[in-house]
């Protein structure tokens, strides 16, 4: 005998091993029927896994965020089926969930939005046959030469990374099989509202080392109606769009000349004027200085700064006189040579420093997105330096300047407190800035 207590508090006693989905029909009908997942003990978990000991569970239905992964994670497989039937040379990669819907990546096989109603008919068809959704395991050797009878040579080399230990997990819908993890729903029939949205490239693995895929796009509801209300969300969304606005007033522009670099037009420049004048005047009543760094510096600053070694993938690199020079990702490093110019007593601090930065930042081509995304950007940097004592009102002036900011502009916004790990960016500058700190307070003792 054993107690299943649910999101509610109440418990439910079974003497033998029931399944998530086992416990919802349990529970309800109708609960069976729009179950997507379940939560044990706080781990996401399938609808088929079996639970034969005390615990907590949550259902969880396509309201949920774990409910709506599962749920257009399922939606992914039946668009893989669905290519597959009508495309039987293409080769499968990925298919995840995400926040608005799903994608899967396909080798040797392309495809034109002319494609998408195609695609579309058939998966309603795997829709319409209700095809139960298996889950099976076989140990890393066998899911190996299993997926190479397949033909799949992506999923290989996924399970290729896998420990040797590994137990390897496929779902089965009918003639489709697929290397998951899950969770799945536990048939085709609940994803009635598909829709594919585009086609776009996207390298294997996001290496641009790797050979380039083709991605579909798309979205899952559990109802035609929302499917609808999505849409229409879309494509008012596609009206007020700042890419399309930057044009229509003039503000900035974006040229196959300079992809992901802005280039600011006349009253484009206005605004932004605007918006400094601005920042310098609540940085100036908060007690801040104003610098102004270079924005190019040499590679042994990037290696003392981490850059080097973590970033430089992502930075735009050249030489001088023989030299290793980087355009800067980040204002930092400039920012604490600043700091390190003179000599600086305790009763200096705290000092604030701030920098409007032009920086530079090697996207993706696929990640680029007008203004949101780019490859240059004038980055709003402080850099405060203070004794531990002061710790907790500088932050807390910086939070209310945070505030003061973005209400003004009707932004809504959360803080996130992030720790630094030992081996990460700006540990050897960090160790330099400490004893030059501590060199400067011995001379003015």
């Amino acid at each position: 005998m054993f107690n299943i207590t649910l999101k509610d508090g109440s418990q439910k006693a079974y003497e033998n091993g029931v399944t998530v989905y086992d416990v919802a029909k349990d529970l309800s009908e109708g609960l069976a029927r729009n179950a997507c997942c379940g939560i044990i003990d706080g781990e996401v978990a399938d609808l088929r896994k079996e639970i034969d000991k005390n615990c907590t569970l949550e259902i969880c239905t396509f309201d949920s965020p774990e409910g709506k992964r599962a749920f257009r994670h399922t939606a992914s497989h039946i668009l893989a089926q669905a290519v597959k039937r009508l495309y039987p040379q293409a080769k499968l990669a990925i298919g995840p969930s995400t926040e608005d819907g799903f994608y899967y990546d396909f080798d040797d096989i392309t495809f034109t939005p002319e494609d998408f109603e195609k695609i579309e008919k058939e998966m309603k068809n795997i829709v319409k046959e209700n095809i139960p959704i298996e889950r099976f395991e076989l140990p890393r050797a066998e899911a190996i030469k299993f997926m190479e009878e397949q033909g799949e040579p992506y999923k290989v080399e996924l399970i290729n990374d896998l420990p040797e230990d590994a137990v390897i997990s496929f779902y089965k819908q009918g003639d489709f099989t697929d290397l998951c993890a899950g969770p799945h729903l536990m048939s085709t029939k609940y994803c009635k509202a598909i829709k594919i949205m585009s086609v776009a490239g996207a390298y294997w693995r996001g290496s641009e080392k790797n050979k380039m895929l083709v991605r579909l796009y798309a979205t899952a509801y559990t109802k035609a109606s929302d499917l609808e209300a999505y849409l229409n969300m879309l494509e008012e969304a596609k009206k007020r769009d700042h890419r399309k606005l930057g044009k229509e007033l003039g503000l900035f522009c974006l040229l196959d000349e300079g992809p992901g670099f802005p280039f600011f037009l006349p009253k484009g420049m206005v605004l932004k004027n605007t918006l400094l004048e601005y920042w310098r005047e609540i940085h100036k009543e908060a007690g801040y200085v104003e610098i102004q760094t270079p924005m190019m510096l040499n590679r042994q600053l990037w290696e003392r700064s981490g850059h080097w070694d973590h970033y430089k993938e992502n930075m735009y690199t050249t030489k001088i006189d023989d030299v290793d020079f980087a355009i800067k990702p980040m204002n930092c490093p400039g920012g604490m040579l600043v700091y390190m110019q003179e000599p600086h007593s305790y009763r200096d601090l705290p000092i604030r420093a701030g920098e409007i930065g032009l920086v530079h930042r090697h996207e993706k081509s696929g990640a680029l997105h007008g203004l949101m995304r780019v490859r240059c950007f004038s980055q709003d940097d402080a850099h405060i330096f203070m004794t531990p004592e002061q710790i907790k009102d500088e932050i807390k002036g910086v939070v209310a300047l945070i505030d003061k900011v973005y209400t003004l502009f009707g932004f809504n916004y959360h803080i996130e407190l992030s720790t630094r790990p030992e081996d990460s960016m700006g540990r050897e500058l960090r160790r330099v800035l400490r004893v030059r700190s501590m060199s400067s307070a011995e001379n003015m003792s």
